[in-house]
């Protein structure tokens, strides 16, 4: 838990405490809140936009946390968040300054009070009561080093695309602009930032010269084994990150087959492909069964990388903690059943797909690998991978299964 910003400006907490009063009162996602919190001033500067963005999400990842310190339950009145935030100031080092609604929490002996919590997972590293049951029992004595990475701020990682350049030419690129990286060991293609910026902007990033992805998402597209040639389907592809490694992999040779239940999605990776030089994409919305049928035994790869909790990417999105319920989390578990039962028909006989998700719980990788091999005697099991949360990587699973 950290702050950059050693000075307080009322104008900038009130915009902390309206994001948190949306957040938690509304239901609505955090980057979305913050995105358009951001824009409601064009008149802040970069320090002012960064302290609002990193205040509201430190916050939110250490929500219960905080409550717990402060001895009271969760409230959204504004004069208990304003509190709120002064309590997670003076938790960074820093003093407050003498100003109205910050007297409760003014004089709070913050290492007493530290001492005096609870000292289990749930308090410590700010997880809902269940939650922290659920992952106890599912994951055992791997889930409080797997809790604490996952309030590690993510690094800002980026795939190299080699359609168009190599990771050594786009290093020294970076190093005319004076932007420092450094290679990620797991592969040859990923380059993480000494720094965090904006490289939207960047005119490599418009050049198609690379793309923004996480370390542990950057390993499942390799895990499939595409070769150029093959008939590849990436049939949860979503915006395409995971699509765009393949058609690099793939060398822009053969045919890769895009597909997503949600068109928008899709409109966004047509786009995306566009700026990547990634010619052997063919995009399909997936209107229904007869889309998934029409497929039956045509692909020599597959890919589904289906929806899940999202447990695995809660350093990036710290609210997903609050916003999950059971009731969601058995929901999705059947939903990925249906998708491996359904969409395994694409397969050819001897072809290999992956079953990938963004979720620690074995719930929602191991024991659904398991479930889909004792009905379907026509597969096995050849390889599956899980990566844990680290300062380099959210958290994933992925397993390749062949068709007989």
């Amino acid at each position: 838990m950290e702050n950059r910003q050693p000075r307080l400006h009322k104008n900038l907490i009130e915009a902390v405490i309206d994001s948190l009063e949306t957040i938690f009162g509304k239901g609505f996602y955090a980057d979305k809140v913050i995105e358009r919190t951001l824009k409601s001033n064009p008149k802040w500067g970069s320090r002012d936009r960064a302290f609002i963005a990193e205040s509201t999400y430190e916050i939110v990842r250490w929500w219960r946390y905080l409550w717990e310190l402060y001895g009271k339950s969760p409230s959204l009145k504004r004069n208990e968040l304003t509190r709120l935030f002064g309590l997670w100031w003076r938790l960074n080092g820093q003093e407050l300054p003498e100003w109205h609604g910050f007297e409760a929490v003014q004089d709070i002996d913050i290492k007493s009070a530290k001492r005096s919590l609870p000292n289990d997972v749930g308090v410590q590293q700010s997880f809902p009561i269940w939650f922290d049951e659920l992952a106890n029992e599912d994951l055992g004595k791997d889930w409080p080093i797997i809790a604490q990475n996952l309030n590690l701020p993510a690094e800002l990682i980026i795939r190299v695309n080699t359609l168009k350049t190599t990771r050594q030419e786009l290093k020294t690129i970076f190093k005319k602009e004076g932007v420092e990286t450094h290679n990620f060991s797991e592969n040859e293609v990923g380059l993480i930032f000494k720094q965090r910026q904006n490289i939207f902007s960047n005119a490599s990033f418009k050049s198609g010269l690379f793309e923004v992805q996480d370390g542990g998402s950057q390993l499942i597209a390799p895990f499939l084994r595409p070769e150029p040639g093959m008939k590849v389907i990436d049939a949860c592809a979503g915006a395409g990150g995971k699509t765009l490694h393949l058609a690099a992999l793939m060398q822009n040779k053969g045919s890769l087959i895009a597909m997503d239940v949600e068109e928008r999605k899709l409109v966004e990776l047509k786009r995306r492909a566009k700026r990547n030089g990634a010619h052997n994409i063919e995009i399909k919305h997936i209107e229904g069964s007869k889309t998934i049928k029409r497929l039956k035994d045509k692909a020599d790869r597959l890919l589904l990388d289906v929806p899940c909790s999202g447990t695995g990417v809660i350093k990036r999105n710290p609210d997903t903690k609050w916003k999950i319920k059971p009731e969601d989390l058995e929901k999705v578990k059947g939903i990925q059943q249906d998708i491996l039962n359904d969409y395994s028909t694409m397969l050819k006989s001897g072809g290999m797909m992956v079953y990938a998700t963004c979720s620690i719980l074995h719930s929602e990788n191991e024991d659904q690998v398991k479930t889909f091999l004792a009905k379907r005697e026509d597969f096995k099991l050849i390889e599956e991978k899980r990566v844990n949360p680290s300062k380099v990587s959210d958290g994933f699973y992925m397993a390749l299964l062949q068709k007989a």
